[in-house]
């Protein structure tokens, strides 16, 4: 069924390769993983900003178009 002929099962044999590819991880540290989340959250608010003037520039567009 689960076993192979060395007596091992396939769930283990898929974990000890799942614990093998996490150490292949190169993780940052801290300092990095600190930048790397301001940079993240700045180009969300500058997106987000960037969204809701366009947003307001087409609605009062619409707006506009729509009194005429």
């Amino acid at each position: 069924m689960d076993e192979n002929s060395n007596g091992t099962s396939r769930i283990g044999n898929w974990f000890r390769g799942l614990r093998a590819e996490f150490q292949k991880i190169v993780w940052p540290d801290r300092a990095t993983l600190g930048r790397q989340t301001v940079a993240v959250i700045l180009v969300t608010v500058i997106l987000a900003i960037i969204i809701a003037v366009l947003d307001f520039g087409i609605q009062h567009g619409i707006d506009f178009l729509v009194t005429l």
